[in-house]
């Protein structure tokens, strides 16, 4: 499996390509989907374009999306969104659409209950578990593991020299997952040599414009599409 992973926290001022609106969400979805991507990973974006757990963007940017693609779709809770862990479980259990599935930070204050509100609700869950946290040991101990839908690995080293390293150390730091299915990524100058590493040991990977602007030549991306056709065609 190859998720996209369409705009990630990114603006405008990061590249004219980041998709921000439902429609340019779902344009991009669209023509992934169509380059092989299986899965679909979004931040809903406020008119200004900040990330926002808002019931009312969530349901234009799924709407927009499930209109164009029949993949399953997630969206992100990350804190940064909204800082108040009450705030953001209160917006979720305000979502009048859902989402496939939802991914949530396992270091991030709140995520338990949040994650649990999920499950309540019928959303899948991506236990986000980040290097250079306490992730990892936090997930270990939660009841919850045996009940997400996968664990998101996600290596914030962005050395390409190291970021290898760095993953080998997370997944060791995972152990077994609970049995769950592991999707490894790596982002900016750790995307690429992170995804070879993912492709070798089998695993379930991402890439798209949350994850890197640039191609594994080191030119600026044009597209999600293009993300995902360079990493099936380099990476098979």
């Amino acid at each position: 499996m190859i998720q996209v992973c369409l705009n990630g926290a990114r603006g405008a001022a990061d590249s004219a390509v980041v998709p921000l609106t439902p429609r340019a969400m779902a344009e991009a979805a669209a023509e992934a989907v169509a380059a092989g991507a299986t899965d679909v990973h979004v931040h809903p974006k406020t008119p200004c374009g900040r990330d926002t757990m808002s019931p009312r963007m969530v349901a234009a940017a799924l709407d927009a999306i499930r209109a164009r693609v029949a993949v399953p779709i997630g969206v992100t809770t990350g804190a940064w969104a909204h800082p108040d862990p009450v705030d953001r479980l209160t917006r979720v259990r305000a979502w009048t659409v859902l989402p496939d599935h939802a991914s949530v930070n396992w270091h991030e204050p709140g995520a338990e209950e949040l994650a649990a509100a999920l499950v309540e609700r019928g959303v899948g869950v991506e236990a986000g578990i980040w290097s250079g946290t306490d992730g990892a040991a936090r997930f270990a101990r939660s009841p919850l593991g045996p009940k997400v839908l996968r664990v998101l690995a996600e290596v914030t080293d962005t050395a390409p020299d190291t970021a290898e390293s760095t993953a080998h150390a997370l997944l060791a730091d995972l152990g077994t997952a609970f049995g769950r299915p592991v999707l490894l990524h790596g982002e900016d100058g750790g995307a690429w040599p992170v995804l070879r590493l993912a492709r070798r040991l089998g695993l379930w990977t991402r890439v798209g414009l949350e994850d890197t602007l640039i191609r594994p030549d080191g030119q600026r991306a044009v597209s999600n599409a293009q993300l995902v056709t360079e990493a099936l065609a380099r990476h098979a």
